[in-house]
């Protein structure tokens, strides 16, 4: 099993959560929640209004979100749904645990820091550095900003 940090919208409650759940590319166990150590811009951007977080450490927030033990089949498929290496890749980055559910992430004390995988981007327009910039990614949050599914052949 490899450790999978998500922020947008493949955390609970959001588009693309059945992802994580339904198990029919593979499976996941989800961790705990948890905070990049490091902090990043997460914008959302483009005509579908997709979270990124750009691959630019030290600046932007500690981002929230949640940690999952995934499969090397799920993985696999992450990869292809995330487009990685074309429009996300997939970097290590130290990420700190908080809760699951009221008690300690399982094998983990809570705040204890894990190595987890996440998808970042590195090929981004200029000009999204200058739009806002989020700790905790919500689809259907006060930003107006509705993500509008992207057609996954």
């Amino acid at each position: 099993m490899t450790y999978i940090f998500v922020y947008g919208t493949l955390k609970t409650g959001q588009p693309n959560h059945h992802i994580m759940t339904n198990g029919v590319h593979g499976k996941a166990r989800f961790h705990g929640k948890g905070r990049t150590v490091d902090t990043f811009p997460l914008v959302i951007a483009g005509v579908h209004n997709i979270p990124y977080l750009i691959n630019t450490a030290g600046t932007g927030h500690h981002v929230v979100g949640e940690i999952y033990a995934v499969d090397d089949q799920l993985l696999q498929y992450l990869d292809e749904f995330e487009e990685c290496p074309k429009m996300y890749q997939r970097t290590l980055e130290k990420v700190s645990v908080g809760e699951r559910d009221g008690e300690p992430g399982e094998n983990a004390a809570e705040n204890s820091i894990l190595d987890c995988f996440i998808y970042s981007t590195t090929t981004y327009q200029a000009d999204w550095l200058n739009l806002p910039i989020y700790e905790n990614y919500d689809a259907f949050g006060p930003h107006g900003l509705v993500y509008a599914e992207v057609d996954q052949c």
